[in-house]
């Protein structure tokens, strides 16, 4: 597993238990950074996601509630709903990271994490926001 997908799974645990326990996610990763060289501390990569997606999580919760079908975000599994706001954050706030690795990370961790169909439900979620991405960043 490569270090930019063990710091993405780390933000998912870090913005899933934050959402669990009620706690501020930008709170709870600075608990974990200054548990430098132990097994808690996190990636700077992993700061980066969770920062980036509380900052703009108003914006990324607007999307996922207008193109995902069906679905709420408070209904999506809490899981798939922290992939989703990081492969968000991604694909359009971090011109670092290529749009369909963003995309196929966030599927994978899906495959890894939660229900059998959450990775077809984030991938066509996603792939819808690459879509349309042009019409976003104007």
């Amino acid at each position: 597993m490569g270090a930019r997908t063990k710091a993405r799974k780390r933000a998912v645990d870090i913005l899933f238990e934050a959402e669990q326990r009620g706690l501020d996610p930008q709170v709870l990763v600075a608990d974990r950074v200054i548990e430098p060289h132990t097994e808690a501390a996190v990636p700077q990569y992993t700061v980066d996601l969770v920062e980036g997606v509380v900052t703009h999580r108003e914006r990324i919760d607007e999307l996922l509630a207008t193109y995902s079908q069906g679905w709420t975000v408070d209904r999506m599994p809490a899981v798939d709903r922290a992939l989703l706001r990081i492969g968000t954050w991604e694909l359009l706030y971090n011109d670092d990271v290529p749009d369909a690795v963003a995309v196929d990370e966030a599927v994978d961790l899906a495959g890894q994490l939660s229900t059998d169909d959450s990775p077809s439900f984030v991938n066509g979620l996603l792939g819808r926001l690459v879509d349309i991405k042009p019409t976003l960043l104007i």
